[in-house]
């Protein structure tokens, strides 16, 4: 089957940012006393920034000792912590195999959509330089639900006027397969496959895409 529209996630799929947003919950928890590690992060890919901030918590064994207005603070600290890293981006931060896959994607006439849970997905987009290449970008803004929910990719669809067979989604999280496969629709992971097992295919980078076969 050809697909009509491609949906992909930001941070670890087109740019190299999930390393910023790691050093930012890692000095907030280092503030809360407590050491967070690269293992920990792995559980917030794809996941909101409250729930993100809840398995932060939950791994200092801190989940019940802060109102949710104390919470919304050190959400608010995290992020603009994440912002400051992030104001400095350039396209050196791009990952390899993207640029040529979203040229080659756009010469075929192929619709390209971001679902990504990131608030600062505009900010990216714009810092790298590739936010010419998407048709709609759905964010944190742009959804209520988080991922595994679906709503972030088939918003994405609807706007695009494609149905939800005929888009592939590109992650790198177990959330973000998830999320694809419960909206119908092709779940490409990116990275490594013993950690996306819920990928329909997984290719270790955008590099190895095979485009022919999809589009």
């Amino acid at each position: 089957m050809k697909y009509k529209c491609a949906i992909f996630d930001l941070d670890g799929v087109l740019v190299d940012t999930a390393k910023y947003h790691y050093l930012a919950w890692k000095e907030l928890a280092g503030k809360l006393g407590f050491e967070f590690t690269i293992e920990d992060n792995e559980r917030l890919k794809g996941v909101s920034r409250m729930t993100s901030l809840d398995i932060l918590l939950e791994v200092g064994h801190m989940q019940d000792q802060f109102s949710l207005e104390e919470k919304e603070k050190m959400a608010t600290e995290k992020n603009d912590r994440y912002v400051e890293y992030i104001s400095r981006l350039d396209e050196s931060e791009i990952l390899e195999g993207v640029l040529e896959l979203l040229q080659e994607l756009k010469g075929r006439g192929v619709k390209i959509a971001l679902g990504s849970a990131s608030k600062n997905a505009p900010i990216i987009l714009k810092n790298v330089g590739l936010e010419s290449y998407f048709d709609v970008v759905i964010d944190g803004n742009s959804v209520s639900k988080a991922k595994p929910d679906p709503e972030v990719f088939t918003l994405g669809a609807d706007r695009l006027g494609v149905s939800y067979e005929e888009c592939a989604v590109f992650e790198d999280s177990q959330a973000g397969l998830e999320a694809a496969k419960v909206a119908g629709m092709l779940a490409i992971g990116v990275g490594r496959e013993e950690d996306l097992t819920d990928a329909d295919i997984v290719y270790r980078s955008l590099k190895d895409f095979d485009v022919e076969r999809y589009y």
